[in-house]
């Protein structure tokens, strides 16, 4: 009896420190994706500075954005939440740089170029920080919800955590045009 015990006494330290492992992997990606974020949100003042004064049509795209950008910096802000906002700052960026094209000075504005550039790079930080994101959270979800890890994550208040993906270019515009800053 005291065998058996003494197994499930291990199985229960091993899976204790899967997730627990698991966790941090997921925090540690978070941390770094927060990061490459900030930087997105820091680049965001400077793309509405330089847009401004050219974009008079699409005002409204340059207010939400800079709202939404606030609302993802608050504190307030839970991270599925700020998965979301993220998506639709997405489908602002894409429609700023999109209408880009029907002002000729603003495209050939060199500081609008070098944002354009930076944007760019940031874009695919950003992607490869939500890949390993992804991989962390997945790995995660794994663990606390099959067997013998669900009752220990149940235990430690372990709950799944949610994808950061991008959808579909479509959504991201109707997100945009449906976002209300509150």
């Amino acid at each position: 009896m005291s065998i058996i015990a003494g197994l499930v006494l291990l199985l229960v330290i091993y899976y204790y420190n899967l997730l627990v492992r698991k966790k941090n992997e997921v925090e540690i990606a978070t941390g770094s994706i927060n990061e490459t974020l900030k930087s997105r949100y820091d680049l965001i003042i400077l793309l509405v500075d330089a847009v401004k004064s050219y974009m008079s049509y699409e005002r409204d795209v340059l207010i939400k954005l800079t709202r939404m950008r606030m609302k993802a910096l608050s504190y307030n802000t839970g991270d599925e939440e700020k998965i979301e906002l993220n998506s639709c700052i997405t489908g602002a960026l894409h429609q700023i740089i999109d209408a880009a094209d029907n002002y000729p000075n603003l495209k050939t504005s060199t500081n609008f170029l070098q944002l354009q550039e930076k944007w760019t790079g940031l874009e695919v930080r950003i992607s490869t920080s939500r890949i390993k994101y992804n991989n962390a959270v997945i790995k995660y979800n794994s663990a606390i919800n099959t067997f013998p890890g669900k009752i220990i994550a149940i235990a430690l208040g372990y709950k799944s955590k949610m994808l950061f993906e991008v959808p579909y270019d479509e959504a991201l515009v109707s997100n945009v045009k449906s976002f209300s800053y509150n």
